[in-house]
């Protein structure tokens, strides 16, 4: 996939050879994140899945905002799986509305909304599972619902996403086989 042109660059992981699908640079505002050096600082051990409940340029716009205070590594557009990352891995995004499990976790978000399940579309899914499977197998994470959560399985989450067309059962396929 080829990048649309400035800002977005793409991204060679901290450690190349890993299995990460493509993804492109957008760096999120330094208001959005905490610098850390993780996992030397907090241990990685939990992927949080999130909806938007924007466009994927909304939500673009929304971490590139230093007035929002919320970010996430990661975001899959619905319509083709491409992959935008926002904050790296080391750092600590603000996804989950918890600080705990912004400590120890990565963020995916995904374009769409959870009453609208068109736009959980195949190439989001597959997308998004090779990104998780990468995730997981850098850091030891085990590929089951007790490391792979929803943000409302976040304790004190207010939020309702991915909601109730979030199909598990396809995405840890999905993910147990790479996407």
């Amino acid at each position: 996939m080829s990048c649309p042109g400035p800002p977005w660059r793409a991204v060679l992981e901290e450690n190349p050879a890993a299995a990460y699908p493509p993804t492109h640079w957008i760096p999120a505002d330094s208001a959005n994140y905490t610098v850390s050096g993780r996992p030397g600082t907090y241990p990685v051990d939990l992927v949080v899945i999130h909806l938007t409940q924007e466009t994927f340029p909304d939500a673009m716009r929304i971490f590139q905002d230093p007035a929002a205070k919320v970010s996430a590594h990661y975001m899959v557009a619905s319509a083709d799986g491409y992959i935008g990352q926002f904050v790296r891995e080391k750092d600590i995004a603000w996804h989950a509305g918890n600080w705990n499990r912004n400590t120890r976790s990565i963020g995916i978000e995904h374009e769409g909304w959870i009453d609208r399940p068109e736009y959980l579309t195949d190439a989001l899914y597959r997308s998004s599972a090779r990104l998780t499977a990468a995730v997981c197998d850098r850091y030891g994470i085990p590929k089951d619902r007790t490391h792979i959560i929803g943000h409302d399985e976040v304790p004190g989450s207010t939020h309702t996403d991915p909601g109730p067309h979030w199909d598990w059962d396809r995405y840890l396929k999905l993910v147990a086989g790479g996407g």
